[in-house]
């Protein structure tokens, strides 16, 4: 089997919600996706997908996915896309650093060698532990009263577990955070997360006053020694996400002692492959854990799904379902969810059933 041709198109997909709001005026209309088509030479085809979440949440931009996958894609052509430990040398060999260019890549291949094998990708993952997995909502940065009500309104649907988003004017967020667990049902689940939003000394000044408030604390700072040293004082779980760039911040984290879970985003890692060999062996290290990415559509939910169901069970934090975030449509299935748990769809690789006509033209294409 050989990879005999690969497509790639932009799809730009705005959100349901209008806006998406970080601390910080940070903000992102859409998510800006490059997704990939890779065709084998038996006419099964793979297909992968990358949007960053604006230019300030990970180090990727949407121009770059789509200039470095013209650069990354002709080198691929005639290798065996079920080979992708060999496939994932050969791009870094080719093209220095830059994961989230990789990762549709990855995800296209990684979805090809299950349909060629008729399997869905969750066994070649390791194997399907649950039916579904319990997902989370996003409460993102605005007023008190906007995100009081907001948090309300997500647990009258049926969600138990909140996202919070922190990381601005330290003593606004403290109110901020107050009025979200004064508005909810005690028992359901906050993480406050500041995505690297503070310095040691603001994320413990938001710490020291939120001590009656039960959350978790998801990265306040923006290094692993700067996270540390707010976690010898705190008396919550911590979890890191944006430290998680690779095998060596996961086991540096692991060394230090700095965190209870992770957050591994697929692109950051650079695909679906490298994302299951760090995820399988913070499982065997102890971490709680969370899989997701920076953003997409079904193509990429439907990755999130397959990695968290592979995930084991008491091991997994929760899932995000960003195919309901935006108003386009790329494919004619979806991942499946049912009040507020998620599962895969039915089929071999990804499971989803892409329509190229609903994807426009492609922006390139190369091979036979």
């Amino acid at each position: 089997m050989q990879i005999e041709t690969i497509k790639a198109y932009h799809v730009v997909q705005p959100f349901v919600d209008g806006p998406y709001r970080m601390s910080k005026g940070r903000v992102a209309g859409a998510f800006d996706a490059v997704i990939v088509a890779i065709t084998s030479d038996s006419g099964l085809t793979g297909w992968g997908e990358m949007a960053p979440l604006g230019n300030f949440y990970s180090p990727a931009f949407a121009a770059g996915v789509r200039a470095g996958v013209i650069e990354i894609a002709p080198h691929l052509l005639g290798h065996d896309p079920r080979a992708l430990a060999s496939i994932g040398r050969l791009m870094d060999t080719v093209f220095k650093g830059h994961p989230y260019i990789k990762s549709a890549l990855d995800m296209g291949c990684s979805d090809l060698a299950a349909r060629a094998a008729d399997i869905p990708l969750v066994t070649l993952l390791g194997g399907r532990e649950s039916e579904t997995a319990e997902l989370y909502k996003v409460v993102t940065h605005g007023t008190v009263d906007a995100m009081a009500a907001l948090a309300k309104r997500i647990v009258k649907d049926g969600f138990h577990r909140l996202q919070v988003k922190v990381g601005g004017n330290v003593h606004d967020d403290i109110e901020r955070v107050t009025a979200v667990a004064d508005s909810v049902p005690k028992g359901t689940v906050i993480f406050c997360d500041a995505n690297a939003g503070w310095t040691p000394y603001q994320a413990r000044q938001f710490t020291d006053a939120t001590r009656a408030i039960d959350y978790t604390f998801e990265q306040p700072c923006t290094t692993i020694d700067e996270c540390m040293s707010v976690r010898r004082s705190l008396d919550k779980p911590m979890v890191l996400d944006e430290s998680v760039a690779s095998l060596d911040d996961m086991l540096d984290i692991h060394r230090k002692g700095a965190a209870d879970g992770l957050t591994l985003k697929i692109s950051r890692l650079g695909g679906v492959t490298k994302t299951r060999q760090i995820r399988d062996l913070a499982v065997d290290l102890g971490f709680m854990i969370t899989v997701e990415d920076t953003g997409g559509a079904e193509i990429d939910t439907s990755a999130m799904a397959h990695l968290s169901l592979s995930t084991p069970e008491e091991r997994r934090l929760h899932a995000i379902a960003f195919h309901e975030w935006v108003t386009v449509r790329t494919a004619s299935n979806k991942p499946p969810v049912s009040g507020s748990r998620m599962g895969i769809p039915d089929g071999p690789g990804l499971g989803i059933d892409v329509v190229p006509d609903l994807l426009g033209a492609p922006f390139f294409e190369v091979g036979s």
